[in-house]
C-alpha cells in the first residue's frame, strides 16, 4: 500500500494563536532558541491502488475542497514510500 501525505498549514499572512500558545510556553519548559512555531495538520491516506497521476490529482481536489480550507490555509500532497518512518 502506498501512503499519501496532505500537510496542511495556516497562510503566513494568517495569525496563528496556537503556534503563539506553543512559542510562548517553550521558555517556560526550559526549551530556548525556537524564533516562531506554526500548527498545522498533516493527513495520511492510504491508497488501495497505484499512486498515479489521476490518484494524486483526485488527493489533490480531496484536500483543496474538504481537507484545507483554503481561504486561509496552504496544503502540500506528497507521496511516502510505505517504509518511511519520520521520528
Amino acid at each position: 500500500m502506498a501512503r499519501v501525505v496532505v500537510d496542511v498549514m495556516l497562510k503566513p499572512e494568517i495569525l496563528d494563536p496556537q503556534g503563539q500558545a506553543v512559542q510562548r510556553a517553550l521558555p517556560r519548559l526550559g526549551f530556548q532558541g525556537i524564533a516562531d512555531v506554526r500548527q498545522g495538520k498533516r493527513f495520511e491516506l492510504e491508497l488501495e491502488g497505484p499512486v498515479d497521476e489521476a490518484a494524486l490529482a483526485e488527493i489533490h481536489k480531496m484536500a483543496e475542497t474538504f481537507l484545507a480550507n483554503t481561504v486561509i490555509e496552504d496544503f502540500t500532497v506528497r507521496v511516502e514510500d510505505a517504509g518511511d518512518g519520520e521520528r
